[in-house]
């Protein structure tokens, strides 16, 4: 996932980079405002994701910033700042802004901000599609390495052949499914698949992590990341199996039905 972190402190700017491409981003820093619409202007690469706006920078005002961004793009916009006044955060939602975040802030806290304005801003442009059959169109399917993952339907197929998952696996692995190669943290797992908090419940998602990977035949889908949570790797590794250290320390447990 491509992000625009737009930051004038080099300092800043080097730390968070460094964290979020610890997380599987690609992460672009822009020291000003000027740097930053230069970077959002369509250039025949991805388009980037999410922009992390400061609003304190050296040529023009973060707000006026977030105003150009949103009347050119729809990318979401998340202003990562230290104005912690209400009328800073009502002005700065007001001009477009997705989400407003104050520092010094929580690292969970801040990507879990950031994965959740990135999914709107992937299902926004089809619900304002209409189709001849209904208001809302269908989601399209997922696909990564001959998974196909039909929302619509939750069915799952590995190269043509169907995969029978429970309720709680196939939501795990459409999350997944949604950026490849982002690291997704233990607690949004549990928060967006089990509505539920994570402590204490470590086991249970490696009970259907490991069931996930043996039902599709594929142990280097999905990768554990030591201490963080869990990827889907979306190209083959050459060896089949999955890629990076971690992986040695996520092993596939007993694969019963919880959480069905």
């Amino acid at each position: 996932m491509r992000l625009l972190l737009v930051e004038d402190d080099d300092r800043v700017a080097a730390a968070l980079s460094a964290v979020l491409g610890r997380h599987g981003f690609q992460v672009r820093h822009a020291r000003s405002g000027h740097e930053a619409l230069d970077a959002l202007v369509p250039d025949g690469n991805d388009p980037y994701r999410v922009v992390l706006l400061d609003l304190g920078l050296p040529d023009r005002d973060g707000f006026e910033v977030c105003s150009r961004i949103r009347a050119a793009s729809s990318v979401p916009v998340i202003m990562v700042t230290a104005r912690a006044d209400i009328r800073s955060r009502i002005h700065g939602l007001n001009l477009g802004a997705d989400d407003y975040v104050t520092k010094p802030y929580d690292m969970g806290e801040l990507l879990a901000r950031i994965h959740a304005v990135a999914r709107r801003g992937l299902t926004a442009p089809a619900a304002a599609v209409a189709e001849p059959d209904g208001p809302n169109p269908p989601r399209g399917p997922l696909e990564a390495r001959g998974v196909v993952i039909d929302r619509e339907r939750r069915r799952v197929s590995v190269n043509g052949r169907d995969v029978p998952l429970t309720r709680k696996e196939f939501d795990l692995l459409a999350l997944l499914a949604q950026s490849p190669g982002v690291v997704y943290r233990r607690e949004q797992i549990f928060s967006e698949v089990w509505r539920s908090g994570w402590e204490g419940n470590g086991r249970t998602l490696e009970v259907h992590i490991g069931s996930l990977r043996t039902k599709l035949g594929l142990p280097g889908l999905v990768e554990a990341v030591r201490g963080v949570g869990y990827r889907l790797i979306p190209e083959q590794p050459a060896d089949g199996r999955p890629t990076g250290p971690e992986a040695a320390f996520d092993r596939p447990a007993d694969h019963g039905e919880a959480g069905r």
